[in-house]
């Protein structure tokens, strides 16, 4: 083990506890430090210099983690380890999970720690107070998943999934399903590449009947694993898609319709875009209804009005034969834009909708869009800083934003006047165009 894990890692004697003065592991003095700790004696005689010392030890790791000095906050951690011997019960009993964070973090950055190292922190840590057991074995998988040591992840959340201590098991019974979880993902791994290996077998071969018998074996653990955890109330994206694309797999759309379902809109789960993705993804791989998809997307704009799926969205309102529809999907552009976007198919969209709308007599959506937009987009999007910007970097998109800006706030803004002024081989007709759509379609002092 290096010099480096030696420090960090070796327990505190009674001779570091009662010395004065502060060394490094290679022998540096910090006097700084030294002023803060005082004839520490523990049991109680000096509690105050006791407490000075240890907060004096954690400022110092938090300032050399946020500087990311691993190895001066390496070195501090050694001093901190005597919070453990606090006579204050509750910082005594805080003391582990403070410590692991702090420790596991230097560990994993310090360029002087190994695998090894991180492997022997993490097991002494988790028998320094039995309730941090299940946290730290979690979080050493996820270490070691990271690596691509997925053998010795499995193995230690096996162990941690048989973690039993008296009554105080109930409490953790979330973390117990989570870790459970975890190791359903891995299985889930596994059973994904025999998918992608049976896909290259013959049907008739002998390989691919046991392949399949295989993949059929890890779908039953895998599945218990996961099902159990999705059915708390949480944000578990990565277990659901696993759980659904094996269901799926499997034939059973809808058990996986169910799941999806649940998960996005069961009133006890939080709010998460996420799951109407893969719920809208679900339907439309069904070629489920318009009417279904549209309903799921509409929640979808409703949490996060910029998502990318919001273009789509407007097509299949455009195609409905519903007013409401159409009118929404005005409403889903100027909301797509409203985050400040450079793509150009939604300002291509805008521009030919407010055409339209304008021209199917609905002057009125238009107004009611822009009135609460008027006084911060023409800044925010059609300043003369952005039309020379937006005409040097992507000609194409100026001029569907000045078409926009034009049918908005009139030919004479200066988005549309120094776009429409440009002469361009290529552009001159378009230009030519937008103009006279401008004259015909824009809202400033309007007949329309």
């Amino acid at each position: 083990m290096s010099d480096f894990s030696e420090e960090l890692l070796r327990p505190m004697t009674g001779g570091d506890l009662g010395e004065t003065r502060v060394l490094s592991g290679t022998g540096m003095c910090f006097p700084w430090l030294q002023k803060h700790i005082q004839s520490v004696v523990t049991g109680g005689k000096k509690e105050k210099d006791f407490a000075q010392t240890t907060n004096a030890c954690l400022s110092f790791i938090q300032e050399a983690l946020l500087k990311h000095q691993w190895q001066q906050a390496a070195e501090y951690m050694h001093s901190y380890f005597q919070i453990l011997e606090d006579s204050d019960s509750y910082k005594r009993q805080a003391a582990p999970e403070i410590i692991w964070k702090l420790g596991s973090e230097i560990l994993y950055y310090h360029p002087k720690s190994s695998v090894e190292t991180f492997n022997t922190f993490a097991d002494r840590m988790k028998n320094i107070g039995v309730m941090n057991y299940l946290k730290i074995s979690l979080q050493h998988a996820l270490y070691l998943l990271h690596h691509g040591m997925l053998d010795d992840a499995n193995r230690n959340l096996s162990q941690a999934e048989t973690w039993r201590y008296g009554e105080k098991s109930s409490s953790q019974e979330v973390l117990i399903n989570l870790i459970q979880a975890y190791k359903g993902l891995l299985q889930y791994y596994t059973w994904s590449k025999k998918k992608t290996e049976l896909s290259q077998l013959d049907e008739d071969d002998y390989a691919y009947n046991t392949a399949s018998q295989n993949m059929l074996n890890h779908s039953w653990k895998t599945s218990i694993n996961l099902s159990a955890l999705i059915q708390i109330p949480g944000v578990w994206d990565p277990f659901v898609k696993s759980y659904v694309d094996m269901l799926e797999f499997y034939g059973d759309r809808d058990g996986a319709r169910e799941v999806l379902t649940n998960y996005a809109y069961d009133e006890k789960f939080p709010s998460n875009p996420n799951a109407h993705i893969y719920l809208y993804n679900f339907l439309k791989r069904e070629k489920a209804p318009r009417e279904k998809l549209i309903s799921v997307l509409k929640i979808l704009y409703q949490i996060v009005p910029s998502h990318k799926l919001m273009l789509e969205f407007h097509r299949l309102l455009r195609k409905s034969e519903k007013e409401e529809h159409h009118k929404l999907g005005l409403d889903v552009l100027f909301g797509v834009l409203d985050a400040g976007c450079t793509n150009i198919t939604a300002w291509k969209y805008l521009a030919n909708y407010l055409r339209q709308t304008l021209m199917g007599n609905h002057l009125a959506w238009v107004q009611e869009e822009w009135n609460s937009r008027k006084n911060w987009w023409p800044s925010f999007h059609f300043s003369y800083f952005w039309a020379k910007s937006d005409w040097k970097e992507d000609k194409a998109l100026a001029c569907e934003k000045a078409l926009v800006a034009g049918i908005l706030l009139g030919k004479g803004y200066r988005y549309f006047r120094y776009i429409s002024k440009q002469d361009h081989q290529v552009l001159r007709k378009k230009i030519k165009r937008m103009k006279k759509l401008v004259k015909k379609c824009s809202i400033v002092n309007s007949g329309l």
